[in-house]
């Protein structure tokens, strides 16, 4: 309930409880008579309203460690704590750090922030270099901050609720400064401890597998680390349904953890001396349950690991007490300490996803009559996560594995059974040769999931179906998965239990709202510095740009393929890449690999990537248009004379496209600049005028010359850049001369995507951010 409002309650609100709290000790003191459903009523309302406001409270408390907007963006310099593993890539290091001491006077600074680290100049280096940093070390350092702002689109990530959950209460970088040192190599803490160790782990198990193809995926098996893992491999994982083994996963902690019960039981019952002390059921007991924090807490105690060790710690203290546990009442208690601890597990993925797999396992194997042969309950549990999860798979990620199944009844019981073992015995200095063994095992299971990930159409793929869809499925679905019937087999059970299959239907069936005849939605997609935009209409797709690369992702695969999953689009009919600046383009392989595309229509040269990547190009000329569903696509610039002139740069040769429909018409001019603006007024100046327009080159000082705004006149001006830009787009004379105008002013760092829809002879024009407000968003903008 409190994750899904847009303001935070005033906790003041909170005292009613403790007046419900003194009514319902009267009514005990008083042995008053009341209806039994009142009672319940009274109580559940005491319960959740606890729950609401602790949330609450956790919430207050993390929000008041804010950086001041006075203090972004400038220099302050600091004494901290590196608190994670540093992550490393070709041009950064990328930390958390945890403030100690602000030096710089009056600054006002959070405690736990992230930072950047990126390459500088060293001395008697001819080139740049990272700093040496690891984790544990205290710092004094110059750095520039701003407050957590991640993009905000439809079927997208939300980074700001992922940063307020791990306590990220500012972003930055380290400025280069002379004044930048290392004062201490080790912070005496339990916490730098811990992610020294892991630190020291990944680096022993790179120097062991230096030359392995799967040691990033044995790295995060030991660390939690999913970092390491690269791109293509986990790809595998997503097409076959096995990513979950590359978390440390309940899955994991709870083998080890019997694993060691069963040695330690055996082992515990052959000493007279030690069994007569302490059972050796409670020997055992305390053996795994310490074992498993130990894993958990190693591997960085995610959600899935927090779930899996509380369920061990309740069945630990159960079996020590001597006293028999119900499966659910283990379940009940793992989700309290669960969001007892973190009230923002429930908006994650990895929450439902882990909670809702062991909630299914225990519907169909706790309190079954009948033994079942081992196969059979393994395959049975298998079809039930597999059907299970489908519901939960489509709404967060909107795709489902086919052959997830196959691959998990291959993949589980080696990994966990073997690869992980042998990799956390690794861990242990005096173990090292192991590693080589479990990287073996491994690679022959890496084979098997690399085959079926290549297969066709393993992956089904889909439209975010809508909530009600959802709720009606899982009730579908827990009546599939009803006890079977006496003598029937594995699939025959409760009578008329096929009926669960047809509320999937709706799941599958309801399809998004889509456009009319002559009606044109665009949705301009907030990618950071950079622009996409995608326009539809009845029958078509096209996509104008595909934004920034993201170091090793880009927003082709983080924003733009999930939005365009999402919404049901399976094709693009054509994908318009204006020019090859990198905020403009770096997305778009991406999207050709994983959205079929008919036409690429670009700027760009014969020998980019880009252009290898498709057969079916053409270059943007002035004069070509088209016609779709009513709505009429024309391209005003660059001429084809001007592709052979080599002193024009890459913005001056950007795809210039207006759209027009009978309710409205779109202007979308990329990058160009003044000499080019003054081009199109001499030559296409009737076709100028537009209702919306991308401000040209995100607000740049070289572009929306007076004449050209004048002329373009248009009722909504969006501006496309990423919060707190070091370019200062949009500047404060561009948007000037636009409201001087009379338009009205969005700006995707501040109002996140941006939803214009072309109908009923008008336009109507929403924000991401608007709609989709939580109370931890940042959405100030000076």
């Amino acid at each position: 309930m409190l994750q899904q409002r847009a303001e935070l309650p005033e906790i003041g609100w909170a005292w009613s409880l403790l007046l419900l709290g003194i009514a319902i000790g009267l009514f005990r003191y008083r042995q008053l008579v009341i209806p039994v459903t009142i009672s319940r009523i009274v109580f559940w309302l005491f319960f959740v309203g606890i729950g609401f406001f602790w949330a609450a409270a956790v919430a207050h408390w993390r929000l008041a460690d804010a950086l001041p907007y006075e203090w972004e963006r400038k220099d302050i310099q600091v004494i901290g704590v590196v608190a994670s593993m540093p992550q490393k890539d070709d041009r950064t290091m990328r930390f958390r750090f945890d403030i100690e001491r602000v030096v710089t006077e009056g600054a006002i600074v959070p405690k736990k922030v992230a930072l950047f680290w990126y390459k500088e100049w060293r001395v008697n280096s001819d080139h740049k270099v990272l700093p040496n940093i690891k984790a544990g070390e205290r710092w004094q350092v110059t750095v520039r901050l701003k407050q957590p702002h991640g993009t905000m689109n439809p079927h997208g990530f939300d980074y700001e609720a992922w940063a307020l959950e791990r306590n990220i209460r500012a972003t930055g970088y380290v400025r280069s400064s002379a004044d930048n040192q290392r004062l201490h190599p080790i912070v005496q803490r339990p916490n730098y401890w811990i992610e020294h160790i892991r630190e020291e782990i990944q680096q022993r198990f790179s120097v062991s597998l230096a030359d392995k193809t799967y040691a990033g995926i044995l790295k995060t098996l030991a660390t939690g680390d999913q970092q390491a893992i690269p791109r293509d491999q986990w790809q595998i994982f997503t097409r076959t349904g096995t990513n979950h083994l590359m978390a440390i996963s309940g899955l994991h902690i709870t083998m080890i953890s019997s694993m060691v019960f069963v040695c330690v039981f055996w082992l515990w019952r052959w000493n007279t001396c030690l069994a007569l002390r302490l059972p050796a059921r409670r020997a055992a007991v305390m053996a795994g349950l310490v074992v498993a924090f130990s894993y958990a807490v190693l591997s960085g105690f995610a959600i899935p690991a927090q779930r899996a060790f509380c369920m061990l710690a309740v069945v630990a203290i159960a079996l020590w007490r001597g006293h028999h546990t119900s499966a659910t009442m283990v379940l009940a208690w793992a989700l309290f300490w669960v969001v007892l601890l973190d009230p923002w597990a429930s908006i994650a993925p990895g929450f439902w996803l882990s909670f809702g797999a062991i909630a299914i396992i225990m519907l169909v194997t706790v309190g079954r009559i009948g033994k079942i042969h081992w196969l059979n309950d393994w395959l049975r549990i298998q079809w039930a996560i597999t059907l299970g999860l489908i519901p939960l798979l489509l709404v967060l990620f909107q795709q489902v594995s086919l052959v997830s199944p196959i691959a998990n009844a291959i993949a589980i019981p080696v990994v966990s059974l073997v690869v992980v073992p042998l990799t956390l015995l690794a861990t242990i200095p005096m173990f090292d040769f192991m590693l080589p063994l479990a990287h073996a095992v491994l690679s022959i299971v890496m084979l098997l999931l690399q085959a079926l990930s290549d297969m066709s159409n393993v992956v089904w793929q889909q439209h975010a179906p809508p909530m009600w869809t959802i709720a009606v499925a899982i009730v579908g679905i827990m009546w599939l998965l009803l006890p079977g019937s006496l003598g029937l087999g594995f699939f025959a059970g409760f009578p008329a239990r096929w009926l669960g299959v047809t509320a999937l239907l709706p799941m599958f069936l309801t399809q998004p709202a889509q456009p009319k005849a002559g009606e044109l939605w665009l949705t301009v997609l907030d990618v950071g510095q950079g622009l996409a935009v995608v326009a539809r209409t009845e029958h078509h797709a096209l996509l104008f740009d595909t934004g920034p690369g993201y170091g090793e992702t880009d927003s082709g695969s983080r924003i733009i393929v999930p939005f365009l999953r999402g919404e049901g689009i399976r094709q693009l009919d054509i994908l318009i890449v204006s020019h090859a600046d990198s905020d403009h383009s770096d997305g778009a392989l991406s999207v050709l690999e994983a959205i079929p595309t008919k036409r690429l229509l670009s700027s760009l040269r014969s020998h980019h990537p880009i252009q290898q990547a498709t057969l079916h190009k053409e270059q943007c000329r002035a004069g070509q248009f088209w016609q779709w569903d009513g709505v009429h696509f024309e391209l005003l610039h660059p001429l084809e004379q001007d592709y052979g002139n080599p002193q024009r740069t890459v913005n001056a040769n950007s795809c210039v496209l207006k759209i027009t429909s009978v309710h409205g018409s779109v202007l979308l001019p990329a990058d160009i600049e003044g000499k080019d603006e003054q081009a199109l007024l001499a030559r296409v100046s009737d076709k100028l005028p537009a209702t919306v327009l991308i401000a040209p080159h995100h607000g740049s000082y070289t572009s929306s010359t007076a004449a050209f705004v004048q002329r373009v006149n248009p009722s909504l001006t969006i501006f496309t850049m990423g919060y707190q830009n070091r370019y200062g787009h949009p500047r404060e004379t561009v948007v000037a001369r636009y409201y001087s105008l009379g338009s009205q002013l969005l700006r995707s760092d501040r109002d996140g995507a941006i939803l214009l829809r072309f109908t009923n002879n008008g336009w109507s024009a929403d924000s991401w951010r608007k709609l989709h407000r939580r109370y931890w968003q940042h959405n100030r903008i000076e």
